[in-house]
C-alpha cells in the first residue's frame, strides 16, 4: 500500500508512533468528512471503559462499548456502522461504513435485534481541524494515510488496530508497528 500524503473522506490517519498528544498517541482515525473548510474524524481505537447502557440509560439494552472518538464536543455520540441503508440518514464513509443515521430508527432496530453490537460503534465525541490545520500536520508527518479497511473497524481489537493498520503500510512501516509503545521497552 503507499502512503501519500493526499487527504480525503473515507480513509485513515494513523499517528506517528512517536506522537506525544494524549488525544491521539497511538490512535487510528477514520476521515469521515475532509474540504477545505476542515476536518472530521472519529478515533477507532481509544475504549473509555464505558457501555452504551451506562452512557444512556434508556437506550434499549445492547452490549455495545462505547469508544473515544475525539477531544472535540465530547458531549455528542457518533456511531460508525455497517448496516448501510437500514439505518436511515446514515451517511457512506467509506467501503462498507456508515457515518450517523436516524437515533430513533437506531433504537428500534437494536430494541428488534435487527442491529448487534458487531455491527456499530459508538463514539463521544469527535476530532476536528480547521481549515489547512490537518494539511499542516500532514507537512510534519504527524499522521500516516491509509485505506480504510471496514474489518479494521468491526473485526479487529481496538488494541491491535494501531500496529495492524500501520503494518498493513507496508515498507518500513512493519518495522515501526512493531515498536513497543514505551520507548524503554524497545
Amino acid at each position: 500500500m503507499t502512503t501519500n500524503t493526499l487527504i480525503k473522506s473515507g480513509q485513515i490517519l494513523i499517528a506517528e508512533p512517536f506522537m506525544l498528544d494524549p488525544f491521539f498517541r497511538r490512535s487510528v482515525v477514520l476521515l469521515c468528512e475532509h474540504h477545505e473548510q476542515g476536518s472530521i474524524g472519529l478515533i477507532l481505537n481509544k475504549s473509555i471503559n464505558m457501555t452504551l447502557n451506562e452512557l444512556l440509560p434508556d437506550f434499549p439494552h445492547f452490549e455495545a462499548e462505547v469508544f473515544y472518538g475525539g477531544p472535540v464536543q465530547t458531549d455528542t455520540l457518533s456511531y460508525l456502522h455497517n448496516v448501510g441503508d437500514l439505518l436511515e440518514g446514515s451517511l457512506p464513509v467509506a467501503r462498507g461504513v456508515w457515518w450517523g443515521g436516524n437515533f430513533e430508527a437506531l433504537r428500534f432496530l437494536t430494541s428488534q435485534g435487527l442491529i448487534q453490537p458487531s455491527n456499530i460503534r459508538f463514539m463521544v465525541g469527535y476530532a476536528g481541524w480547521s481549515a489547512g490545520q490537518l494539511q499542516e500536520e500532514m507537512s510534519y508527518k504527524s499522521w500516516v494515510t491509509g485505506e480504510m479497511d471496514p474489518n479494521y473497524l468491526f473485526n479487529t481489537n481496538p488494541d491491535d488496530l494501531w500496529r495492524l493498520a500501520m503494518y498493513n503500510q507496508g515498507s518500513t512501516y512493519t518495522i515501526i508497528a512493531d515498536n513497543a509503545d514505551a520507548v524503554s521497552w524497545n
